[in-house]
Parts: C-alpha cells; sequence; structure tokens
C-alpha cells in the first residue's frame, strides 16, 4: 500500500494537466487499491475537466475506465483478493443499504461515490474504490482494450439488457463515436437488425464493419422519412441537439427513444408524439456491478473490444488534445 499516488491533475478549468502527488489517507475497510495498469480518456473526463457541468473542484485528477491490479485490500474486502486484475468505472462507491442498492440498482443509489467527483480518479499511478466495484476481468476480454467497456461500453449495454432488447427487434444506435462502435457490436451480437445514424459519411463503411445492417445519414431527410416507424428501439450516444421529433417518428407503436449521451439542452418534444402510439423517452446512468460482471462476460464470448489509440501517461496533454480535436478512432487509452 503507498503512502502517496503520483497522477496527472488540472488546476484549473480546461487547463493542462500537471504532475500532482497527494496522500489518499487510510484505506478503508472496504476499499481496495488498485495499481493502474491503463486509464482510458472518456468525454465526461473532458467535461470534468472544462467543469462543463459545474461540479468539478480542482485540483481534479480525472480518469475512470482503470484497468489495474489489486495492491491492497481493507480488513472487510468481499470478492477480490491482492493480485486479482479488476477494473472500475464511473462509480467508486455505493452506500449498499438503500433500496436502489438492495434491489441490485446499486448505479442508482443516491448515496454513490463517483470516481471522479469530489475525489480522485484514475490518471494516476494508484487509485482506490469500495471492493464491489472493482469488478473482475474474465478471461477473453484483452486487459489492454477492457479500460473503455467500464464507462462506454457498460453506458450502452446497460440500457440493452435493462429494458429487455429483444434480438428479433430492429434497433438504431444515433451517433458512431466511443459510445456508438460499441452499441454496433452488442446489438449484432445480441442478434438484432442495426441500424446506424451518422452524420458523417465517412463512417458508414466502419459502421457496417462493427455490426449495422443499415446506415442513415442523419442530415437526409429523405433517409429518415423512408425508416419512419420501423424502429423498437433507438439508442442515443450523440451529446448534440438533433431533430427528435424525426427519431420518435422513426419509432414502431411502443417504441423506446432512450438517452445516454449528455445532451445539455432541453429536449423538446409534442406530447402526441407519445400519446399517440404510446411510445416513451428515457435516459440511464451506466450499469450496476452485476449488469458489468455481465457485459464483460458477453464481450469475452463475442469477441468483443473497444477501437483503440494508445499514449503513454506522460503523452497526456497530448492524448486529450487528440480526443479535444474529434479525431479519436474509436477510444482513446493511456498506459
Amino acid at each position: 500500500m503507498s503512502d502517496s499516488f503520483h497522477a496527472w491533475a488540472a488546476t484549473e478549468a480546461s487547463g493542462k494537466l500537471q504532475s500532482f502527488d497527494y496522500s489518499p489517507g487510510e484505506l478503508g475497510s472496504e476499499q481496495v487499491e488498485l495499481r493502474v495498469e491503463s486509464c482510458g480518456i472518456c468525454h465526461s473526463d473532458l467535461s470534468m475537466i472544462d467543469n462543463e457541468w459545474g461540479q468539478s473542484t480542482y485540483p481534479l485528477v480525472a480518469g475512470h475506465e482503470v484497468v489495474g491490479i489489486v495492491e491492497a485490500a481493507g480488513d472487510h474486502v468481499k470478492g477480490v483478493t491482492v493480485g486479482d486484475r479488476v477494473g472500475l468505472g464511473w462509480f467508486a462507491g455505493s452506500c449498499m443499504s438503500c433500496h436502489s442498492c438492495l434491489s441490485g440498482h446499486h448505479n442508482l443509489c443516491q448515496n454513490s461515490e463517483q470516481t471522479i467527483v469530489g475525489r480522485h480518479g484514475g490518471f494516476a499511478d494508484r487509485v482506490r474504490c469500495h471492493w464491489s466495484w472493482a469488478i473482475l476481468i474474465p478471461e477473453g476480454v484483452d486487459p489492454a482494450k477492457a479500460g473503455p467497456l467500464f464507462c462506454g461500453g457498460i453506458t450502452v449495454f446497460g440500457p440493452i439488457a435493462h429494458y429487455g432488447v429483444k434480438p428479433t427487434d430492429r434497433v438504431g444506435v444515433v451517433g458512431i463515436g466511443g459510445l456508438g462502435h460499441l452499441a454496433l457490436q452488442f446489438l449484432d451480437h445480441w442478434g438484432c437488425h442495426v441500424t446506424a445514424f451518422t452524420s458523417t459519411d465517412s463512417k458508414a463503411d466502419e459502421a457496417r464493419a462493427f455490426g449495422a445492417d443499415a446506415v442513415v445519414n442523419s442530415r437526409d431527410d429523405a433517409g429518415m422519412k423512408s425508416i419512419a416507424g420501423s424502429l423498437d428501439f433507438i439508442l442515443v450516444t450523440a451529446n448534440v441537439p438533433l431533430d427528435w421529433e424525426a427519431y420518435l417518428g422513426a419509432l414502431r407503436p411502443d417504441g423506446r427513444l432512450h438517452f445516454v449521451g449528455a445532451v445539455l439542452e432541453p429536449i423538446p418534444v409534442q406530447a402526441f408524439s407519445l400519446i399517440g402510439q404510446r411510445k416513451s423517452i428515457s435516459g440511464s446512468p451506466l450499469g450496476s456491478p452485476a449488469t458489468v460482471a455481465d457485459m464483460l462476460e458477453f464481450c469475452g464470448r463475442h469477441g468483443i473490444a473497444p477501437k483503440t489509440e494508445h499514449f503513454a501517461f506522460d503523452q497526456i496533454n497530448d492524448a486529450l488534445d487528440h480526443l479535444r480535436a474529434g479525431k479519436a478512432r474509436y477510444r482513446v487509452v493511456l498506459s
């Protein structure tokens, strides 16, 4: 167990990350300490570094797509032991006593501890979390690529599992980026007919390679009209305002428009767009530890992995600039 952690921290909103050492204090009885092997970079890290959500405090150590080795464990840790290779995502703890936790929905705990909110995350040589959120990485999952599964992966896998998407369903994915390219793979292996929505024609071939059966340019009015009333479920991974009425129009009766992308502007829709054919709009945060474990097993079984680009930790500012510029294809990993 280390008395001092070495990290990379933002000291002000939108600032360059700088070398930063801090003392983590005493290890909690239900905590584990991970030696970080790699850490993905997510747009949520950028949002926290830039204080887009108004909840950042500085110095801020981001990083919540961690793969590491358990190096120390508190006296009351269960399920993992020193030497295990595990992953850590957005959540680093939950109360374990509320109705949500006791129902197995730890990701909905109102007293959850978030890995990079009010605490220091995985852009470091060490990081800590509650044992329940340190998820074992199974055989068949490449640890070097696994980090993004703990945020981007579970963010899109969670609603597929929770809302009972069926292999016979026709599903749309809006935005073929860090989240969307994983959603296409999950849904393809789930057995669905998958439509990819993208505003970038150059991504069409890659979308098909990831598992899309059809590709629609979201800026093509004729293309959007051609799929009206045809989809059971649409998963929105984009974080920008779009013509939401057009996407509702693409749904069948009882269809669902589901948001996992952090669209910061209100989503204006007409009530009658929902009422007439019993359509729904919803959103979700990541997934519970059990759902994360299910996702990892599914990935190992079907050979699903993010497409990644790799940078050394001391290239972290270059990696962040690469992501800011929209050049990532499709997830960036520090190692």
